[in-house]
């Protein structure tokens, strides 16, 4: 209680000290209880506050000077440039019962997603009060610290949370913008927003194309018209594939700083985990309840990570480290469009839309390695190390990245020979898994993609991996190893040949490809590509690499990182942030008259014992590798016994 008291003296304006590049931190309301005063274990009942925090810039800092524009940018009296952002944060009701690790999660497009990976739960249900899932991130004790940054969300956007960031303006700046728009239906006409407003409606210029690398058009039936200056109506072509991309040109202006983006990651953590005044919710009587910090993200935050490591953010404005930890997941080997004039944060390079944006460019992967297109040097580390604030990091991707987010180069140069990862590293693929996925998915079909859906979900492997991070960053215990499809163990080959034959899969070998962007000019011209591989798979077409879970190693279906597009919806390219699951044949007469080659079910397991048997055997291989906890092996082999039960019933 007496803690509570003074965290809403930043109801009233409490400053913190004035040397401090986070210049106010204000609580917007009163902190309420979390989870109705659930308990969990040591750390007991949590509490969620907001608040905006004020940042102030100093534009002539050289730690500052990569922001694109910050120089531009209008400045206070003191000559900083200020920006606000709403933060949230969720900490044990009692902050000294804690772990002592705070949590970061960078926001997806203003959403929080780290509930649903390891709490099984929905998404903003941590964020926003709504419920724990499983408390597995309460029970372990840590505080978690949602910061907005992208400046791009309008306000009430209707996400559920929308954090974002108030990022200065350029009024009066003008340029040219380009947008894409996928649909995956025909409706005609259809609205759609621009990312900037209009400075002209002259030389505005719309085509369409059904596939990435096809030719720019201008069939008969496409026309569009300007609502308002941030608002065109798109009339589409009768006939046109649902899957076409439009890609609309124009003169944008008023951009934001949209940089300031790292700075806010950078600048709020600092001010939390070292600021002891009364302005900071995590300090208790002069002392601050953590003392190690994690930067995490989930795709397109999982890319920003990135981004933050490459661009030199994890030294602050005094020389400091800031987190101690990363765990970027799913970003495959792509960035993010986010410290641009006229940036787009939100954009998804995917095997079919936004490929041209420059979002996922050289370098790839954490080492400095040669750009052998361009003979340019650099590496995701190369700032970290010349500053001495590289952090421990665990990047874990699903299957899917090296179809959609070229994961290959994480572990290969941009010819495709074999590199390591530097020692501070640990990659983990999550083999058989779409992007993303609920712990209550199904597989089920959805109307774009060939195959029905993978519903595999990463919950079970990475709360080990987040409780193996704790000990490698507090204790200096090594972390499992790396598993990762390599070229030098033989589990990473070309794409062409990658899938036996297999009927019910239709694998056709593509792939979404790595390319040298030319984004000077507009629009963008692919200047080369570098080599993309694939995991190699064993008969049944699973993956022989990586994280092998007891689904894939005593396997039901066969679960790839990859769906081929419907048609009607740009067919012979990849569905986006899925995977497929063609379950294998019950008896042998069954796949025989199917032309199935992959062994029945009736053939490999003789008995439901014996499945669920298999199932245990390989969820505790996993535990004693600290790839899993001992709750979830309890929980793999109760599901293998219910799913037996059932089957058997029927």
């Amino acid at each position: 209680m007496r803690f509570s008291a003074l965290a809403l003296i930043g109801l009233f304006g409490s400053a913190a000290p004035a040397a401090a590049e986070v210049t106010r931190f204000e609580i917007t309301g009163t902190p309420e209880p979390a989870f109705n005063g659930q308990s969990f274990g040591t750390a007991g009942a949590y509490e969620r506050i907001a608040a905006r925090a004020t940042l102030a810039l100093d534009p002539a800092d050289p730690r500052n000077a990569v922001i694109v524009d910050l120089d531009r940018a209008p400045r206070n009296a003191q000559g900083r440039v200020e920006a606000v952002t709403e933060v949230v944060i969720l900490r044990p009701a009692e902050p000294l019962r804690g772990n002592g690790t705070m949590i970061v999660e960078v926001p997806n497009r203003g959403r929080e997603l780290m509930g649903q990976l390891y709490n099984d739960g929905v998404a903003n249900a941590l964020l926003l009060n709504r419920a724990p899932g499983n408390g597995f991130l309460m029970q372990q004790g840590y505080t978690m610290v949602w910061v907005g940054w992208q400046a791009d969300i309008p306000p009430g956007e209707g996400r559920g949370a929308g954090l974002r960031l108030e990022a200065p303006v350029l009024q009066g700046v003008t340029g040219p913008s380009r947008e894409e728009f996928l649909f995956d239906n025909t409706t005609s006409p259809v609205t759609v927003r621009l990312t900037y407003p209009a400075a002209s409606e002259a030389g505005a210029t719309l085509t369409a194309r059904v596939q990435a690398g096809d030719a720019r058009q201008t069939p008969p039936g496409l026309a569009f018209r300007f609502l308002d200056p941030q608002r065109i109506e798109i009339t589409r072509p009768p006939g046109l594939d649902a899957g076409a991309l439009y890609e609309f040109i124009y003169t944008a202006k008023d951009p934001s700083v949209q940089g300031i983006a790292f700075a806010a990651m950078r600048d709020v953590a600092s001010f939390l985990r070292r600021d002891r005044s009364a302005a900071n919710p995590l300090a208790v009587a002069g002392r601050v309840a953590v003392d190690r910090a994690v930067l995490h993200g989930i795709s397109q935050s999982g890319r920003m990570v990135r981004d933050y490591l490459y661009l030199g953010f994890n030294e602050d404005e005094r020389g400091r480290q800031v987190y101690e930890a990363m765990l970027p997941h799913i970003p495959g080997t792509r960035r993010t469009y986010t410290n641009a004039r006229f940036a787009q944060p939100g954009r998804n390079p995917t095997p079919h839309a936004d490929r041209h944006y420059p979002a996922d460019q050289f370098p790839f992967t954490y080492a400095v390695t040669e750009d052998h297109l361009t003979g340019r040097r650099d590496g995701l580390m190369l700032r970290c190390r010349i500053s001495a604030t590289c952090p421990r990091i665990m990047q874990t991707d699903s299957e899917y990245e090296f179809w959609g987010a070229r994961a290959s180069l994480l572990v290969t140069d941009t010819r495709g020979q074999h590199l390591d990862l530097p020692p501070e590293v640990r990659a983990y693929t999550l083999t058989g898994h779409p992007h993303f996925a609920v712990a209550t998915a199904v597989a089920n079909r959805i109307n774009r993609c060939a195959l029905p859906v993978n519903p595999l979900q990463a919950g079970a492997p990475m709360r080990a991996l987040l409780v193996a991070m704790e000990q490698w960053m507090r204790e200096g215990v090594e972390p499992p190893a790396s598993r990762f499809p390599m070229r030098a163990h033989g589990t990473l080959v070309p794409v062409e040949g990658a899938y036996p034959a297999i009927p019910a899969l239709g694998y056709r070998g593509t792939v979404g490809p790595a390319q040298l962007v030319d984004n000077d000019v507009m629009p963008p011209v692919v200047r080369g590509e570098y080599a993309v591989l694939v995991p190699r798979v064993d008969a049944d077409g699973n993956a022989v690499g990586g994280l092998r879970s007891p689904v894939i190693e005593v396997p039901k279906a066969t679960y790839t990182g990859w769906n081929p597009r419907a048609a009607g919806f740009a067919e012979g390219a990849l569905c986006y942030n899925t995977g497929a699951v063609v379950p294998f044949a019950a008896t042998r007469a069954e796949r025989e008259a199917a032309g199935d080659p992959r062994p029945s079910l009736a053939e490999r397991y003789a008995t439901p014992p014996a499945y669920v048997a298999a199932v245990k055997a390989a969820a505790e291989r996993l535990a004693a590798e600290r790839l899993l906890l001992p709750a979830d092996v309890a929980a793999i082999t109760a599901a293998a016994e219910a799913d037996t039960l059932s089957r058997l019933r029927r």
